[in-house]
């Protein structure tokens, strides 16, 4: 099976799995792309695809930037690799195989111990950030940068109560404002244009016009002193 093909069983089999979960596809984590990262009540989970047609080149670096992000990993698993992939990963990893028969959980995950609210926190948009400011009576640091806003939180709000907050407002994440945004930034571009194009009709009569003689010279090129004629 290709990764294509394996990502909507695979979805159908963690909602039947976990119920409440919220997706994230293609996102990424130090120096890997995290194929599919599960978002549940207090905890992230990832999920890394190796289809039929898929390699293990690569996956001694995405176990150690999984496992620096997630607090459960699995590996996804076509039929062909069924049989070795535990020989591949952690034995804290799960393992999921997806193949024509239907989705397997092959083996389940334990607790991961090198995941990192640090590196979790970095999942959080800005304006999600505010809000657990919010959540937590802290100053509204407004105009702060991401990183002070992260640093302040990991500081000194409880960890396992900040996770719980994040997962939450992943939950009611709305990406809907990207589109406003868009809209906006669109508008606003179309109106800085119209304003230029008003500018360049008010003034393009003057370019390039044929200048006229300077009536203060004379036909032999002497200057003529308008006090004097």
């Amino acid at each position: 099976m290709l990764d294509r093909d394996m990502r909507e069983p695979l979805f159908d089999f963690l909602d039947e799995q976990f119920g409440k979960i919220r997706v994230i596809e293609e996102k990424v984590i130090q120096g890997s792309r995290a194929d599919v990262l599960g978002v549940l009540d207090g905890y992230i989970v990832g999920f890394e695809i190796k289809s039929d047609h898929d390699t293990y080149t690569r996956l001694a670096t995405q176990i150690k930037d999984y496992d620096r992000f997630c607090d459960f990993c699995y590996i996804v698993v076509g039929g062909s690799h069924r049989k070795h992939v535990a020989e591949h990963v952690p034995e804290h990893w799960g393992i999921i195989a997806v193949t024509d028969e239907g989705s397997f959980l092959d083996r389940g995950a334990d607790d991961n111990p090198y995941a990192r609210l640090e590196e979790q926190i970095l999942l959080m948009w800005k304006r999600e950030l505010f809000a657990l400011l919010d959540m937590n009576g802290c100053p509204k640091y407004r105009q702060k940068s991401r990183q002070f806003i992260r640093e302040y939180l990991l500081g000194n709000i409880d960890h396992d109560v900040l996770k719980k907050q994040m997962t939450d407002l992943i939950f009611e994440r709305d990406y809907t404002v990207f589109d406003e945004q868009k809209t906006l930034t669109v508008k606003k571009h179309i109106r800085k244009k119209m304003s230029g194009d008003r500018k360049r009709a008010h003034t393009k009569h003057y370019v390039g016009r044929k200048k006229k003689s300077d009536p203060d010279v004379t036909e032999n090129g002497s200057k003529v002193s308008r006090k004097n004629t």
